[in-house]
Order: C-alpha cells, then structure tokens, then sequence
C-alpha cells in the first residue's frame, strides 16, 4: 500500500514559515500543490513500470486539497476514487474543519460524498480541543486492520495527510511524498 501526502497547500505555505494558524478552513493546493502531485503521479507511473507496485484504486481524505491531489493522481493513472474520512487529517488546526458534503458533491461530481455525516470532521474549533493523540491512534489501528482485510491492499494508495501519515509510520512526510506501508504485523 502506498500513502501519499497531500500537495502544498495554502496553509501549509503560511504556517511551515511563521508557525501559526493562519485561520484558513479547507484550503486549496497552490501551484506548487498542483505541481506535487503531477510529480507524484509519474513516481507512480515509474514505479509500476519498474515493477515496484501499481495502483489500482485511491482512497482520499474528504478535505479539498486532498480532493485535489487525488484528482490529479487519478486522472493520470485512470483510476477511481473512493472518498474516506478515516483517512483525514488529525484536526488541530482551521484547515481542518472541512467543507460540508452537498458543497463538496458540488465541486467533485465524478465522487460519492453521500455517506459521509455533516459534519465528516472532528469539530474542535471553538473548543480548543483538538483530536487526541490517542483518538488518532485509534483510528489509524482501524484503518489498518481494515485495510489487512483488502484482498487488494498491495495496489490501493491512499491521499492523506500529515498527522495520518506521521501516526500509521512514526515519521512525518513532505507534501507530495509517497510512503509505503506495509500492512504485515
């Protein structure tokens, strides 16, 4: 299984220079994003033609710069994309509160947003609680068993984040980067 970071967003340009919550919600990928996950597409194109793994499917976070590198990724590999809130970010920050399914249903037609609850995310703005390591931890351990599960885990990548990455593997990514995950206890 791969997971792949999520392209540059707008947050990210803020906050990996000054440190604070800029106090964007859902932010977008810059061009840099944009450009991240082109980059990562044809990582994973070379992979597959060197024989190291295909993708088959993507799994993606419901949050718009996720959305957006998956799109991206997906198009150049031609394949689908199932839409997992497992997979998103540990909420500590206002680019975690995501958008709401009928917007976000809006934007991405091609996707299915319809199970997701209203709202998908952990809300911790304005109760200064952010998602728990442990709750992340929790929930990592889930993703997991249910992915050992998949008979086709070898060729599923997953879109995600930071947090996520950093809890299924002990060390955080770069934007745009791809990690595999192996799924053997």
């Amino acid at each position: 299984m791969f997971l792949i970071r999520h392209g540059q967003s707008e947050f990210n340009v803020v906050y990996s220079v000054t440190r604070v919550d800029p106090g964007i919600v859902d932010p977008a990928l810059t061009a840099e994003g944009v450009r991240q996950a082109e980059s990562a597409a044809v990582a994973l194109v070379q992979m597959r033609e060197r024989g190291e793994g295909e993708v088959r499917r993507l799994i993606c976070s419901p949050y718009t710069r996720a959305l957006q590198t998956a799109t991206i990724i997906a198009d150049i590999l031609q394949v689908d994309v199932t839409i997992d809130p497992i997979v998103r970010e540990r909420a500590a920050f206002h680019c975690d509160v995501g958008a709401s399914p009928a917007d976000l249903a809006k934007r991405w037609p091609r996707y299915r947003f319809d199970h997701l609850d209203d709202p998908w995310w952990h809300d911790h703005v304005g109760t200064g609680e952010a998602e728990s390591e442990d709750a992340l931890a929790a929930r990592g351990a889930a993703f997991r068993e249910a992915m050992r599960q998949h008979p086709d885990y070898p060729a599923i990548a997953v879109v995600t984040h930071w947090g996520f990455i950093r809890c299924l593997t002990g060390r955080p990514p770069a934007n745009g980067e791809i990690v595999r995950l192996p799924l053997s206890p």
